[in-house]
């Protein structure tokens, strides 16, 4: 199976490029952005060395649909996904601040929690809780998006102190967080799931608040099966979950966690194909629908061809 892992792509009104983490925005006249969902993983914030096939379609494939689920809640950035693994829309001035709400204590939370701390982002975590108990309440755990290297936590007092955004704007994607992520909760209830914690950015279009990026993929967010969920809580079990945290876990048993001089495990193909096995699982519980690979054999070509074809007739 093939992957993609670079691209360098030259569509008709191009600017500009952005190569992220995961994927490639490509800013193009007329306020456009073709992002290409690569076939890259990355944890710790750490691109690790092998694609993982279909993975960029799983996440392009799962965020258009919950994009179009949420679209009357928050206006998005999405027009169109003319190609399985890209995704076209409107260009958004980022906002530099990502909102991360937590349903669980699992996860960065979980670990903070286990080395004593009670606070994270300036809100508070009750006493008495074990790995993955519900919080009483979703909380929300911003981040700072930094250009290069780790995100940090930051508070909302923080935010709105150092003017990272707007008090105004920023109480806005508070309200947005919850109720998508209440959205989010919901659909994934129906479909055996548990939504345990989860990230959204968004941006600016002619002052307006935008959602923009993904949401609700394995890569922005956790998901626990409920079926046995209270269970295993009980028996002090590990939850049965879809998400990249068995990626995280695994690179944590072969001695990394990004952390200076530590060296990135080579990954056998074993693992890299278990990995797509757990995305399209994913995609399968979370859609209800049977995934449809996409053909890999000349993957630059069809996303190039695809773009021409959909700007062409714009």
């Amino acid at each position: 199976m093939n992957a993609i892992t670079e691209s360098e792509f030259n569509f008709p009104g191009q600017l500009s490029v952005y190569h992220g983490k995961v994927r490639d925005v490509y800013t193009l006249k007329n306020d456009l952005v073709v992002m290409v969902a690569s076939d890259r993983i990355s944890a710790f914030d750490h691109v690790l060395p092998k694609g993982i096939p279909f993975k960029g379609q799983v996440l392009n494939q799962v965020a258009t649909m919950f994009l179009d689920a949420t679209k009357d809640i928050v206006p998005n950035w999405l027009l169109a996904t003319p190609d399985p693994s890209v995704a076209v829309g409107l260009a958004c001035e980022p906002i530099r601040v990502e909102m991360v709400i937590r349903g669980y204590l699992a996860g960065h939370a979980a670990r903070e929690y286990a080395a004593g701390k009670r606070m994270i982002c300036g809100v508070e975590m009750p006493e008495g809780l074990k790995e993955n108990d519900r919080f009483p309440e979703p909380i929300i755990t911003p981040a700072s998006k930094a250009e290069e290297g780790h995100d940090e936590d930051i508070s909302r007092e923080e935010i709105i102190q150092k003017d990272l955004v707007p008090e105004a704007i920023y109480l806005q994607m508070e309200n947005y967080t919850r109720a998508l992520f209440q959205r989010g909760t919901e659909i994934a209830a129906q479909r055996g799931l548990i939504l345990v914690d989860t990230k959204y950015e968004f941006g600016l279009l002619n002052d307006k608040v935008i959602l923009i990026d993904e949401i609700h993929t394995p890569d922005s967010s956790r998901y626990f099966y409920s079926d046995g969920y209270h269970e295993r809580q009980i028996k002090g079990e590990p939850q049965k979950q879809l998400s990249k945290e068995f990626v995280r876990q695994w690179l944590m048993e072969n001695g990394f966690q990004g952390l200076e001089g530590q060296t990135m495990p080579d990954m056998p193909d074993e693992f890299v194909q278990t990995i797509t096995d757990r995305y399209i699982e994913l995609y399968e519980r979370i859609s209800g629908n049977t995934f449809v690979k996409a053909e890999t054999s000349d993957i630059v070509n069809r996303i190039q061809s695809n773009v021409d074809n959909y700007l062409n007739k714009l």
